[in-house]
């Protein structure tokens, strides 16, 4: 029984990734280009989601700064989920709805890129997050699920998996950032 059960999950993640590959390769390929662009242009990625999506935030940005495949010049990236101090602070002080956007008027510039990973597109920080980046002049660019809610009108470029399975849209988010790394890498190698 549990061995039907290993082959149907990973059959139906297979089968997603596949529906995914065909249909947004264009979308991910642009996705790609503007953050070869931002880095080339000496401009900073910065991450932020919730929950499995800032472990993926904080994962993503690590690939940029050590190493993904090669071993090269560090690339800028900055997870917005790491600082304990100033989440704790912020969320105390301004609320919960403030952690990213604090973080995006200090830190974020034109040229530099506000990439949000939600499986929703409907939490609060995220969207106040991108607000913030808009009106700085900073590109958004949005992982999403669920159709993308509220987060996908606000995003300069987003990528949208198919699915309402919040596990599997976190499993593709990783899997497409991590393509989407390699082809940075290999660009920017040198």
């Amino acid at each position: 029984m549990s061995v039907a059960k290993i082959r149907e999950s990973l059959d139906g993640l297979a089968s997603l990734a596949g529906r995914v590959a065909a249909e947004q390769a264009g979308a991910i390929a642009a996705i790609a280009q503007r953050y070869e662009t931002t880095l080339r242009g000496g401009g900073t990625l910065f991450f932020a989601g919730n929950g499995g999506s800032a472990a993926d935030a904080q994962h993503i940005a690590t690939e940029y700064v050590v190493r993904y495949h090669t071993t090269r010049p560090a690339m800028r990236a900055i997870a917005l989920t790491t600082d304990t101090s100033l989440l704790t602070a912020c969320a105390n002080d301004m609320g919960f709805d403030e952690v990213f956007s604090r973080q995006v008027d200090a830190l974020a510039e034109p040229g530099d890129i506000l990439v949000l990973h939600s499986t929703s597109g409907e939490s609060p920080n995220v969207i106040r997050a991108a607000q913030a980046a808009r009106a700085r002049g900073v590109a958004v660019v949005a992982f999403l699920g669920k159709g993308g809610g509220q987060l996908k009108g606000l995003a300069d470029e987003s990528l949208v998996i198919p699915t309402d399975d919040t596990a599997r849209i976190q499993e593709l988010h990783l899997a497409i950032e991590h393509v989407i790394c390699d082809i940075v890498e290999d660009r920017l190698k040198g």
